[in-house]
């Protein structure tokens, strides 16, 4: 006997349930007309109860999540990502078998009701009725498809799944509502194919086409009887039929869905009893999605193009809205990468640099001119696993890199082009003795600066005048701090702005003389384009990583573009391509040269020798090369590196042969055009043309010693012995010009106490 309330008369819940029944035989709900609200339908909104009538008529359906794929310049695929892995195809790419068995295990009656199958609400109210609550649906597949709509909607919000799948007869009445709408708007045809493609298949296979290629690595429109079989067993509940997991099991559902399938008359039995017999044959793709299945150790450029897609506004006004476009993919995007320059860069870093090496490198390669990214990679393999990182060496702290890196000497030539374009002549000499004192006060853009901070060249026989030119071939330091010192902090700071130079964590550049010896963090990408400043004669492009982006209806969305901007004139940057010409031919970067081929760059080697550098460029290609330990605390010195053991570890020495052989695959074949260079008279090269020079590694660093945070002062440098007031800290938050330090004891803060030199 039905349990009745206290008061007499059935539940609230029975009373729904056979009014629902009862409407449903009054023809009332497939002709859309008003039902009265009862409160136990719950159809509950903003606090309310409201009527069929009330609830809204137009159902939204989002776009479904797909996967998003991500090619290389040529076309070729780098990675697939999806926050869901599903491919849309249309009903015409949808084997009969599989359309045929989803419709007899689930809804046989389909092609005959509408909306609401009579019979099956009639039966489910009944069964309900007795039970005192939901025990039984009667879902067609219109309702169904309603149904992962919503779940569709509510994407990876627990909350809203729950909502969307709650076992209560409002979200029932709901979906008739909103099936009613489907079934007149879409057709029979049409909600089979919609329901195929939104479906869940399990092992994160939603859609019948990534179901057919994760359970049997082919597409749906192949699949034949007893695969679709198993395949729409499965909608009903994926893990507890399960073909991976649970063979038995999932055989025994297949052989329900065969048999009814010539119950309906849609096969023989004679074709159900040899499709029952067949043993299943799975043939499993495992899921490939993110940048960690990234082809040619492309991995970080992909995260990398996931990163700039999020952050840019282009593609959506907030994060959200980003986030979401994203998620929902279904995207093709062309990068810039390009695949001859990214093998390159690959077998060059591996070849020089092992990934269980003490220290890491990490190398980006961009287009003067276009600022496209051509390359990106390090030696340290993008995943979680060991001698593995998920951190991007190569870019800024924003875009998922670290706080950056000291430049060391690759930043002087960003001074030799501020001094050039204040006016200062190449031919410009300084005595440049071997140790000195930073001239004082030094004008910055906040006021002047006053220190008593020395410095000094790595070694004693590098002794003045040097002019503009053999000064930087061999790295001078005495000379390049007496070039600050002349034209001021501010316009070195300010032409870094315009070149896209800036520190890796955000802050400015501090208004400290040292920067001339490159004591503010930066990344290889920043540097990279900021090197190409230099090959494009003097005009600066944003690096940029996205050429196009078709969505999910095929249309082109908009992306952004670089942004090329005047940093200098073509006089002082065709000055620079002969100043760095030198550098490569008889300086330190010899051992970077590219031959043949002109080639113009500069080393760099840092305090302690905790990072080493070489920035170079052609006229077409510009690329940067780092060398150290991410955490700042491994001194290269006594180190085996790819090995090759090194006494002490040198821009030329390491980081210049992995851009030489990145840099020379990269532009194989491609043209080799020269610089526009201007002729810098030498009085003292052209009276005394065999005059030593400099060994690469004989030249000084800036030996800044440095907390590993850059909270306080390092410890003395290994040049006079005069501690720097500024460490090489992950987050340069120290204050300027502030103190000096003893052998070995803490120095003052960030690069405004005494600084050592910098090594070439």
């Amino acid at each position: 006997m039905p349990k009745k309330r206290s008061g007499g008369g059935l539940t609230g819940t029975q009373q729904a349930a056979k009014f629902v029944g009862v409407s449903v035989l009054a023809g009332a709900v497939l002709a859309g007309i008003a039902l009265p609200a009862f409160g136990v339908l719950g159809l509950a909104a903003k606090g309310t109860v409201e009527g069929f009538d009330e609830i809204p008529a137009n159902l939204k359906t989002p776009p479904l999540s797909q996967r998003t794929t991500i090619l290389d310049k040529d076309g070729g695929p780098i990675a697939t990502v999806y926050s869901r892995d599903r491919t849309v195809v249309p009903l015409t790419d949808i084997s009969p078998y599989m359309q045929k068995a989803i419709v007899a295990i689930e809804d046989s009656r389909f092609y005959e009701h509408g909306a609401v199958d009579l019979k099956g609400v009639l039966r489910a109210a009944n069964r309900n009725a007795q039970s005192g609550g939901v025990s039984q649906g009667a879902s067609t597949l219109t309702q169904q498809y309603v149904k992962n709509v919503f779940v569709e909607e509510a994407g990876d919000d627990p909350d809203k799944v729950a909502q969307a799948t709650q076992q209560t007869i409002g979200r029932k009445i709901r979906e008739l509502k909103f099936a009613i709408q489907v079934e007149e708007e879409l057709g029979k045809k049409k909600i089979l194919e919609n329901y195929l493609n939104i479906t869940f298949f399990g092992q994160q296979a939603y859609g019948i086409e990534a179901a057919s290629h994760r359970y049997f690595s082919k597409s749906a429109k192949d699949l034949k009887l007893e695969e679709a079989a198993l395949l729409a067993g499965i909608v009903q509940s994926p893990s507890r039929y399960d073909p991976v997991n649970d063979t038995e099991e999932a055989t025994k559902r297949r052989n329900t869905v065969i048999q009814r399938m010539a119950d309906v008359k849609d096969i023989s039995q004679a074709e159900a009893d040899k499709a029952k017999s067949t043993k299943i044959d799975l043939k499993v793709s495992r899921p490939k999605n993110g940048c960690i299945t990234a082809v040619k150790g492309a991995g970080f450029f992909c995260d990398y193009v996931r990163k700039v897609f999020l952050t840019d506004p282009a593609f959506g006004k907030t994060q959200e809205d980003r986030a979401k476009v994203w998620n929902q993919g279904g995207l093709t995007v062309r990068t810039t990468l390009d695949p001859q320059a990214q093998d390159s860069a690959q077998e060059s870093i591996k070849n020089h640099v092992y990934k269980t090496d003490e220290v890491a490198t990490a190398l980006s390669i961009v287009e003067p001119g276009t600022g496209k990214i051509l390359a990106m990679g390090q030696s340290r393999p993008y995943g979680g696993g060991k001698n593995e990182t998920y951190m991007n060496l190569s870019v800024d702290e924003d875009m998922g890199g670290g706080a950056g890196y000291q430049p060391g000497s690759t930043f002087k030539p960003i001074v030799a082009a501020a001094a050039l374009e204040q006016g200062i002549q190449p031919t410009q000499s300084y005595p440049s003795p071997y140790q000195m004192a930073y001239p004082s006060p030094v004008q910055t853009c906040k006021g002047p600066w006053s220190g008593t901070d020395k410095v000094e060249n790595e070694n004693e026989t590098e002794v003045g005048p040097y002019g503009m030119q053999e000064a930087t071939a061999k790295s001078v330091n005495t000379y390049y701090v007496q070039l600050i010192s002349q034209i001021g902090v501010c316009p070195v700071t300010e032409l870094a702005r315009k070149m896209g130079v800036e520190r890796a964590n955000g802050d400015p550049i501090q208004q400290v003389p040292s920067i001339t010896l490159g004591t503010q963090e930066m990344s290889p990408l920043t540097m990279a384009s900021g090197y190409a400043t230099f090959a494009n004669r003097g005009t600066y492009c944003t690096p940029i990583a996205i050429s196009s982006i078709t969505g999910p209806n095929g249309k082109e969305m908009d992306v952004p573009k670089s942004k090329c901007s005047r940093a200098m004139s073509e006089k002082t940057a065709d000055t620079i391509n002969t100043l760095l010409e030198g550098v490569v031919e008889d300086g330190t970067g010899q051992e970077a040269g590219l031959g043949s081929r002109p080639s113009a760059g500069k080393t760099g080697t840092t305090d302690f020798r905790l990072a080493a550098w070489f920035v170079g460029y052609t006229p077409n290609m510009a690329g940067a090369v780092w060398v150290g330990d991410p955490q700042h605390k491994k001194k290269m010195v006594d180190i085996t590196i790819g090995g090759q053991y090194h006494d002490k570890v040198f821009g030329g020495a390491v980081p210049g042969p992995i851009w030489r052989d990145a840099m020379g695959g990269a532009l194989d074949g491609k043209p080799g055009p020269g610089f526009n260079t201007i002729h810098i008279p030498n009085p003292e090269k052209d009276k005394d043309k065999g005059r030593d020079r400099d060994r690469p590694g004989d030249n000084g660093g800036n030996n800044n010693g440095g907390g590993d945070n850059g909270d306080n002062g390092g410890n003395g440098g290994e040049g006079d012995g005069n501690g720097d007031g500024g460490g090489d800290g992950d987050n340069g938050d120290e204050d300027p010009g502030q103190g000096t330090g003893q052998p070995g004891d803490p120095g003052g803060n960030d690069n405004g106490g005494i600084t050592f030199p910098d090594f070439p």
